[in-house]
């Protein structure tokens, strides 16, 4: 690989990162960032580490932008080009998009205080808009909620009914009085394939609140359990607020990795929450030639 493979590592309350800053798409084109490249960066002991891998480019230079963004292409400079650790494709993080925007100002391509009102962004769940807060932290307007059925996930040979809701990617956030911290979520949730054609990320979710505060564990697909799902978190507070018979409010929204606060509107939907760089530099001849 020719130029300067920088890197940077982070996460979204302990959802983590690896960032590829590749403004101009030519140092990680999609022959180099293969599926394999990305299981390679993700690998815990020989690798980085990571939930997942997000690159920093601008949509120009991203093959499938067009489609994904139709007529907010123009509007949208700047493209989270997202992978699971598994090395596919994903549609859309709440959390990966904050650590996204934060990395575009921590690598001086955008000034923080011109942030406040948001930035558009592409993904492949479509355009997003995402802003900063007072408080050092961040907000992305993640999109309606859109509820298309019910489901069950089935674990440790119990049943768990759940509502199946897109987030711009695939959800089941299953309310239960089964304390969530006493899951085993070391293998995935059995779905219905059906229901759930490519895949399903599965939110159990605790209320401590009705309406107004939960608590959640969720096993990703591609990935495993992680330690905090923005789309998972708008996804369990859409579920807990329709439990509570409410169509707008806010919801505190604890997840192993810390707090999030998500605000459901009439058509949209607010995820707030932080973002941390924990590291930066670049990778070495010696593992990219291996």
């Amino acid at each position: 690989m020719s130029g300067t493979a920088r890197v940077l590592i982070g996460h979204g309350t302990e959802n983590d990162f690896v960032v590829l800053p590749d403004p101009d798409g030519t140092v990680w084109p999609e022959d180099r960032l293969d599926a394999a490249m990305v299981r390679r960066l993700c690998e815990r002991r020989s690798g980085l580490g990571g939930d997942g891998v997000l690159r920093v480019v601008r949509s120009v230079h991203v093959p499938d932008a067009p489609a994904v963004l139709g007529g907010s292409l123009g509007r949208c400079e700047w493209f989270m080009d997202h992978r699971n650790a598994d090395g596919s494709h994903a549609e859309m993080c709440g959390n990966g998009i904050r650590l996204f925007l934060h990395g575009l100002i921590t690598e001086g391509l955008l000034d923080r205080s011109a942030c406040a009102a948001g930035v558009l962004v592409g993904t492949r769940g479509g355009p997003r808009l995402v802003g900063v807060t007072p408080d050092g932290g961040y907000w992305v307007d993640m999109g309606p909620a859109r509820p298309f059925g019910h489901g069950a996930a089935a674990l440790g040979g119990a049943s768990f009914a759940g509502r199946a809701v897109s987030m711009g990617n695939p959800h089941l956030a299953c309310l239960t009085d089964v304390d969530v911290d006493t899951l085993d979520l070391t293998g995935a949730p059995g779905v219905d394939a059906g229901l759930f054609p490519e895949g399903v990320n599965v939110e159990f979710v605790n209320v401590v609140e009705p309406g107004a505060h939960i608590r959640l564990r969720v096993s990703e697909r591609g990935v495993g359990e992680t330690r905090s799902c923005g789309t998972g978190a708008c996804a369990a507070a859409w579920t807990a607020l329709e439990a509570a018979g409410a169509s707008t409010g806010r919801v505190v929204v604890d997840v192993p990795g810390g707090r999030l606060a998500v605000r459901i509107e009439p058509g949209t939907t607010v995820l707030s929450g932080p973002a941390v760089i924990v590291g930066v530099g670049e990778l070495s001849q010696e593992w990219l030639g291996s």
